[in-house]
């Protein structure tokens, strides 16, 4: 059978529940949003006139939820236009309508007979082949098929998201043993080409795989906080970041989830296990007396840290009171910093002989262990427990690339010395005379399975660029970016320079990448799988000069960078631009001169130079107003000042998107370029728009002249400008930004509708630049910006 998922019905309106409808929406399936009627009128309810029988109130639950998707943050949306393709409905009334929807997702409390019942209604009106899942994160998705018919169960699952479903990566598919073959595969490739997940697929045991080791490590964290004296702040300090954790650590994790939904994900551990292992998974009497307090963490504005004035405090376990949090001291601290590399990081604090080491050996070795005690338990193989862990909870590494990184031979006899029990999986490795979990072999990564080592299974929309390098090699490279052959015909120029920053090493690599696709290729992509896409130019750089006076060089290096970007816009082989997430200053300059963008949907886009007292000098200018006019359609009489208008607001204000969706929106991107929902196709799917465009026999386009508005727009623009500077919304060197800005967009004293060559914009925007650049207080908020992370207003 022939699977397709035209339309989904979310059946819990929830968090959870609707965070779901929201990222089917954002991927532009309609989804009808269900919910149960609400018990009884409110007094609200009766104010407004409603009775038990008006839609309004019927459907109340799943109309809130939607209210309240457009004001929480992280936005579950990547536009508010995706609201359009959710409708809230309930239980009793719109039941029936599941006959239309290709999937059925249900997100309603965790109760087994609450959850049957449901599924029994569900049967009675769903069309044979429709896919049903649960998102249960605990209870037996085999036990949920009691009494269901051949075709539900055959065509039933479990589909755990992780909150919030637009942003954590994790989807656990947990089929049963009725669960069709065909809907599994089926789940998985829809998982991660449309909902843009990673998935791994878990056995149907207590918390699945994420939850129930990501759960162990923080009891286990818990416990030995508590026996050992340590503080919430130092616990915090020295399990984040340090060790390629998520900033938020341990006890700012608890809090964003809330300790009442810890309590019974951890309840559902210690219900289902006897034992030592359960005694892990028992609160902490501290923890409950916490949880009857109301202190559950962020949604409470108060739980392990709360906020006092401008101050962060974190609760005295001791004492029960908030007191000014306090980070690890500790040697090994300091030395693990000057380390490079995560792993040496990582092997410096967990050997070391002090507080900082004893805690994370006691709290990640035992972690480690368990990993691998539940080997075959829990899901297959190592790989689906790592990357749950990395997808999941943001680890940089998984449980068993930890242990690879501190060495298991080394560790395993540190262990045994402390009379611990070591694995099967874990002495099987170690009997073979193998070192390590995972190996790399001409560029392909191999993991252990209990006997030998097994190919790691990789989707091929999913390059790594670090492994395909190490197979494959270089074209040509230098300190700033190299040239790689994707192989059909199409190269990539990668940027690798310190924060992706561009200076003369890209520069001269996008000259050098154009000539060789124009010699010896049918296309290129500008991608990188940096943490960013590209946040702009080398401040540091152009700061030093500006400084030193050096506005000959500064013109020089401006001046390069305007003509490499005229070089992708009119390369005679298609330039694809691959942005992900911060595409900002000169990122975004990259893109827009592309002859198509195929960006992440998490790409955050905008022209943001003002922030450090500059506008945009790589042609941004002019390309953001030409993206503007590309949309227009011919014999159309057309307003060029309303355009001029909207890019000056936009790059006068640093507006930048929270999605792709809105970089749309911005004309950041046109009707034309694509959105890669998940980021490891990125670089595949630029490749693929890249040689489509070659195949479809791409014409570069032809230089051609570009409508101003003159002086009399320049006045306009200048009005508007001065408007905000009397209001206080700008400040006197804003003003001066904006005078100069808007003189470029403009195109200066000339009579509104002249058409002039791009080269003359160029030249208006390039010496602005210089002009603002050599202003002192553009010089401050360049410091800033590079002392700070954040911009100045001065």
């Amino acid at each position: 059978m022939t699977y397709q998922i035209r339309k989904a019905a979310v059946l819990g309106s929830g968090v959870m529940g609707s965070g779901i409808a929201a990222h089917l929406a954002n991927i532009g399936i309609p989804v009808l949003l269900l919910d149960i009627v609400p018990p009884k009128l409110s007094a609200d309810d009766e104010a407004k006139g409603l009775t038990y029988d008006n839609p309004m109130f019927r459907n109340k639950f799943a109309a809130t939820a939607l209210e309240k998707l457009q004001k929480q943050k992280p936005a579950p949306l990547t536009t508010k236009k995706s609201l359009s393709l959710l409708t809230p409905g309930n239980f009793e009334d719109h039941l029936d309508q599941l006959k239309d929807v290709d999937w059925i997702i249900e997100v309603v409390v965790e109760n087994l007979d609450i959850k049957k019942s449901l599924y029994e209604k569900i049967e009675n009106v769903r069309k044979p082949g429709t896919i049903i899942s649960s998102n249960t994160s605990g209870i037996s998705i085999e036990a949920m098929t009691e009494g269901r018919s051949e075709d539900f169960q055959k065509h039933f699952l479990g589909t755990h998201f992780f909150n919030p479903p637009r942003y954590l990566k994790l989807l656990e598919i947990i089929p049963t043993e009725t669960t069709s073959p065909e809907v599994v595969e089926f789940m998985t490739v829809f998982g991660e080409d449309r909902l843009g997940k990673g998935v791994v697929i878990a056995k149907d045991t207590p918390n699945f795989i994420g939850n129930r080791i990501g759960t162990y490590g923080l009891q286990v964290t818990l416990h030995e906080m508590l026996e050992r004296g340590y503080t919430i702040g130092e616990i915090d300090s020295i399990t984040g970041t340090l060790i390629g954790r998520p900033t938020s650590a341990t006890f700012r994790t608890l809090d964003v989830v809330g300790l009442d939904t810890y309590m019974h994900v951890a309840k559902n551990v210690y219900d289902q296990t006897t034992g030592e292992e359960q005694k892990i998974f028992e609160l902490p009497e501290v923890v409950t007396k916490m949880i009857d307090n109301g202190w559950i963490g962020a949604k409470a504005k108060q739980g392990f840290y709360v906020k006092k004035g401008r101050d962060i405090m974190e609760l005295d376990m001791k004492t029960f009171e908030y007191v000014p949090t306090q980070k690890m001291k500790a040697p090994s601290i300091e030395m693990a910093k000057q380390q490079k590399g995560l792993a040496n990081k990582v092997k410096t604090l967990l050997y070391a002989k002090d507080r900082a080491g004893e805690i994370l050996w006691n709290t990640l070795t035992p972690t480690m262990l368990y990993a691998a005690q539940l080997h075959g338990e829990i899901a297959d193989d190592i790989v689906s427990i790592d990357n749950a862990m990395k997808w999941g909870f943001g680890w940089t590494q998984g449980p068993f690339e930890i242990w690879d990184a501190i060495g298991v031979k080394k560790s395993v006899d540190m262990l045994k010395e402390e009379g611990k029990e070591i694995p099967e999986l874990v002495q099987s490795l170690l009997d073979k005379g193998y070192e390590t979990f995972y190996k790399e072999e001409n560029g392909d990564t191999y993991f252990f399975d209990g006997s030998d080592y097994q190919a790691v299974q990789v989707n091929e929309k999913a390059i790594d660029l670090k492994q395909y390098k190490k197979k494959h090699g270089v074209i040509k490279k230098n300190s700033g970016a190299s040239l790689i052959d994707l192989g059909d015909g199409i190269a990539l120029l990668e940027f690798h320079s310190q924060s992706n920053a561009i200076g003369l090493d890209i520069i001269q690599m996008i000259n050098i990448a154009v000539d060789e696709v124009e010699r010896n290729f049918k296309g290129l992509v500008i991608g990188n799988q940096g943490k960013n896409f590209c946040v702009g130019a080398n401040l540091g750089m152009i700061l030093m000069e500006a400084q030193d006076d050096n506005i000959f060089e500064l013109d020089f290096v401006i001046r390069s960078f305007q003509n490499a970007m005229l070089k992708i816009k009119y390369s005679g082989k298609p330039v694809v631009a691959a942005p992900f997430q911060m595409t900002l200053g000169g990122g975004a300059e990259v893109c827009l001169p592309a002859a198509h963008i195929q960006a992440s949907m998490e790409t955050y886009m905008g022209l943001v130079e003002v922030g450090v007292g500059l506008i945009p000098g790589g042609g941004g200018n002019v390309n953001l107003y030409q993206k503007h006019l590309k949309g227009l359609p011919n014999g159309v009489p057309t307003d060029y000042q309303h355009i001029a208008n909207k890019v000056f607001e936009s790059i006068a204000m640093a507006k930048t998107s929270t999605s792709a969706e809105e970089a749309r929106e911005n004309n950041f991107l046109d009707f034309a370029d694509g959105i890669s929902v998940n980021p490891d196709h990125l670089i595949y799917d630029a490749k693929q728009a890249a040689l489509s465009l070659f195949e479809a026999g791409y014409v570069a386009p032809k230089r051609a002249k570009v409508p101003v508005t003159g002086d009399s727009g320049y006045a306009t623009l200048l009005l508007a400008a001065e408007g905000m500077f009397s209001s206080g919304f700008i400040s006197e060197h804003d003003l001066k930004i904006a005078k100069k800005l808007a003189y470029v967009l403009s195109g200066g004293k000339i009579p509104y509708g002249t058409r002039v060559d791009e080269q003359y914009l160029l030249d208006l925007e390039r010496e602005a630049f210089l002009s603002l650049v050599a202003e002192p207080k553009s010089q401050q908020r360049m410091q800033h910006m590079l002392v700070k992370g954040k911009p100045l207003r001065n």
